[in-house]
């Protein structure tokens, strides 16, 4: 009975040192993010405080630069005039169900592609074709043949975003190893079985990335669509100063499209983090 509690103090005193060695640890990582995160808003404040400065001295053209002010002020003009949520809530409208339908409609086909070999076969040069195109000089066509609208500015986000999907969640089904499939098959499994165990499963670090690509990819092409046709929206506003040399409307609309294209890849990461966590 001695032999166990002498054995066993050592024992306990190791756990001990490994728990406050975890602990130390998880602190100084917790400092670390810390510190990153205190430092990138350092980066931004000064930053805006350089910009505002060089403007009021006259280094910078504020006519063509604008400045923080300026833009503030613009925001709280657009909010006056009732106008600000609706030109931005109509383009976030517009990126998001076109990311949406950019993602399930290329992991679809992408999943259709696999399935069928020989039809990946004979769609895969197309597929590199139309991706090499630029999609920009197809918004007219869009125009006409859809007709000037939402429909057509989502239509313009699928076109951009549509087939980098589908060649990057293929790429991703056809990296999948070998092996774990055939060890599948190998007990009777069946296609089905093969795509839900092992090729969805091992792909989610694949989708989740073309997810945050595709972030990008939907932004611009909300903001193509509304140049070419929209009545509204964030890129109605960039054009509109820019015909009218209302510089500070332009930058205005440049930084709440930055803040919107980030909170919506934050919103990527966030789904990222709890989809590993209930993976886990």
């Amino acid at each position: 009975m001695s032999n166990l509690v002498q054995e066993s103090s050592p024992r306990r005193a190791t756990l001990a040192v490994i728990s406050q060695e975890h602990l130390e640890y998880l602190r100084r990582a917790k400092m670390r993010k810390l510190w990153i995160l205190l430092i990138q808003l350092s980066i931004l404040v000064v930053a805006l405080a350089l910009w505002e400065i060089c403007a009021d001295a006259k280094i910078v053209d504020p006519f063509i630069t604008s400045q923080p002010s300026r833009i503030l002020n613009t925001i709280m003009r657009l909010y006056q005039e009732g106008v600000l949520f609706q030109h931005i809530g109509i383009t976030c409208l517009e990126a998001v169900v076109g990311f949406v339908l950019g993602t399930l409609l290329g992991t679809i086909i992408a999943i259709c592609l696999w399935w069928s070999e020989f039809l990946c076969k004979i769609l895969e040069p197309y597929l590199v074709v139309i991706n090499s195109l630029p999609k920009i000089a197809l918004g007219p066509v869009f125009i006409v043949w859809i007709g000037a609208g939402p429909a057509a500015i989502i239509v313009m986000t699928l076109a951009i975003s549509l087939i980098v999907t589908v060649l990057e969640v293929l790429n991703g089904f056809l990296a999948i190893d070998g092996d774990k499939i055939k060890l599948i098959q190998t007990f009777g499994g069946t296609k089905y079985q093969v795509l839900t165990k092992v090729l969805l499963p091992a792909s989610f670090p694949t989708i989740i990335n073309a997810l945050k690509i595709n972030v990008g990819l939907s932004w611009v092409g909300v903001i193509v669509g509304e140049f070419l046709v929209s009545k509204a929206g964030l890129g109605y506003l960039i054009v509109y100063g820019g015909q009218v040399f209302k510089l500070d409307l332009v930058m205005t609309s440049v930084i709440i499209l930055g803040i919107a294209a980030t909170l919506m890849y934050q919103g990527v990461v966030l789904l990222e983090k709890l989809l590993v966590k209930n993976k886990l």
